[in-house]
């Protein structure tokens, strides 16, 4: 796989629906970042871990960076993962995305070149921590932070995108598994039955 992308799993922290954190919820057997991180791996990348709590995240072995705008929600996490990502690019995904298709996020780096950011637009809402960002967004995630303007679709605007429908996501993952991520205990719940 290339050798200017670096992934970056956004673990977050304490999550108010959940009441713990998420990343560590089980779900078939192993925390749901388990299964992002062995999804990922198929990729060959190197991986990086955005986490304001190392300590618990420490078994898993991967170098792990704390926000550089603590506070600020997944865009202070995905500033964090570009300020850190050894790649002109940075693959951005969510701890709580089990289900990620690794044939789709092979074609989504495929069509990196030449722009900001790769993003599958889905339903009319952008899928953000699923994402491909240049380290050219840099300074736009730092301004947008500055401004206290948190939503990650904020940025969009001043960014070369390159979306990704649904049209194009289907081929490689017909239902969208690909974006389930998993917020409450009833969706895990919910999706334990669908594996049994």
């Amino acid at each position: 796989m290339p050798n200017d992308v670096t992934a970056a799993i956004l673990a977050g922290g304490l999550s108010r629906r959940m009441g713990s954190c998420k990343s560590f919820l089980p779900l078939a057997g192993k925390p749901l970042i388990q299964h992002v991180i062995e999804r990922v791996s198929y990729l060959h990348l190197p991986i990086i871990l955005i986490t304001n709590t190392p300590e618990q995240y420490a078994h898993l072995g991967l170098p792990m960076y704390g926000d550089v705008y603590p506070q600020h929600g997944s865009l202070g996490g995905l500033y964090t993962a570009l300020h850190y990502s050894a790649g002109d690019y940075t693959l951005c995904l969510a701890c709580d995305m089990p289900f990620l298709n690794v044939n789709l996020l092979r074609y989504m780096l495929k069509l990196r070149s030449g722009v900001d950011g790769v993003v599958p637009f889905i339903g009319g809402n952008y899928e953000g921590l699923h994402a491909v960002y240049h380290q050219a967004c840099l300074p736009v995630v730092r301004e947008q932070l500055e401004r206290k303007q948190l939503r990650i679709s904020d940025i969009y605007p001043q960014m070369q995108l390159r979306l990704i429908t649904e049209a194009e996501i289907a081929p490689f993952d017909p239902q969208r598994r690909s974006f389930i991520n998993l917020n409450t205990p009833d969706d895990v719940a919910h999706i334990q039955k669908q594996l049994i």
